[in-house]
């Protein structure tokens, strides 16, 4: 089996920073791509940052110049910093993984649980 563990979400002030992590672990053969994705209240999930396994990068436009994705191959782990939060950024934040396992043949993709993040004041 393969788990994702997300940690770091909470309350923070508009304007603030939190740094959120994902470590996989379990039966781990290697670890394509790797993302951060968000839900709020009413809405759908939607990416909010994307790494492949080289790390090239991409963003959704509205957290591109605030949120930086980055990754630890060596940990299995995925980071994502999120500077000058704003309250339309209150949602709960799932990584994803595209891990193939010990003994596999192809990539499936893996969800977190979720960690919340709330941005107000």
């Amino acid at each position: 089996q393969v788990q994702l563990v997300e940690s770091g979400g909470g309350l923070v002030q508009p304007g603030g920073s939190l740094r959120l992590s994902c470590a996989a672990s379990g039966s781990i053969f290697s670890i394509n791509a790797m993302g951060w994705y968000r839900q709020a209240p009413g809405k759908q999930r939607e990416l909010v940052a994307h790494i492949t396994s080289g790390g090239n990068t991409n963003y959704a436009d509205s957290v591109k110049g605030r949120f930086t994705i980055s990754r630890d191959n060596a940990k299995n782990t995925v980071y994502l910093q999120m500077n000058s939060l704003k309250p339309e950024d209150t949602a709960v934040y799932y990584c994803n993984a595209e891990v193939r396992r010990n003994g596999g043949y192809y990539y499936d993709d893996y969800w977190g649980q979720g960690t919340q993040v709330t941005v107000s004041s």
